[in-house]
């Protein structure tokens, strides 16, 4: 649908600044969002490669075990058709703490890794399993202590104080994690 949406007000906006005399404008504008793509890019690259570095040490580590073992309960408690002692334990659990840091970019390969080894004990190929959907939600809701890429926009739009969102960060996270895990809860008590 969107392959349609976005070719048709492309061609109005272009036609509407043909015939309002703004189509440098348009042009300009084409431009300066381009450089600035790519400026926030390169930005974004240099944050997500180091702390992709920083979850791998701690994957190769004893520290993502100690991870697990303080998150247990949390994830006994959100997958509980999940043996604590499988590897997709750890997997999640690595998964949930790189959203905790708000690394947003940088936890995707890992939600991913933890979706696949789901998918892997799923009997049903073609349906989400309950573990599975609570994944999603909590990847897509998750609670950030430290919301890196908002920050690292905000810096790079040059903000006198890119860190004075992080309250509200927290309480909206919270509150959003909150509905996704009660939700999801009630529909797969709902759901047997």
């Amino acid at each position: 649908m969107l392959n349609i949406l976005w070719p048709i007000f492309i061609v109005i906006s272009y036609i509407y600044a043909l015939f309002s005399g703004n189509l440098q404008n348009v042009n300009n504008g084409i431009f300066e969002s381009a450089s600035s793509a790519v400026e926030l890019t390169l930005t974004f690259f240099g944050t997500i490669t180091l702390w992709c570095g920083i979850m791998q040490i701690a994957k190769d580590s004893s520290l993502s075990k100690n991870f697990a073992k303080v998150l247990k309960p949390f994830i006994k408690f959100l997958f509980p058709d999940i043996d604590e002692n499988d590897s997709v334990h750890e997997e999640i659990s690595l998964n949930i703490i790189a959203n905790i840091l708000g690394l947003g970019n940088a936890s995707t390969p890992l939600g991913l890794k933890a979706m696949e080894s789901l998918q892997e004990k799923n009997p049903k190929k073609n349906t989400l399993t309950n573990s599975m959907a609570m994944l999603v939600l909590i990847n897509t809701a998750s609670m950030q202590l430290i919301p890196t890429t908002v920050i690292a926009i905000r810096s790079s739009l040059h903000s006198e104080n890119p860190t004075s969102i992080i309250f509200s960060v927290w309480v909206a996270t919270a509150c959003a994690a909150f509905a996704a895990i009660l939700a999801a809860k009630i529909f797969i008590k709902l759901g047997k």
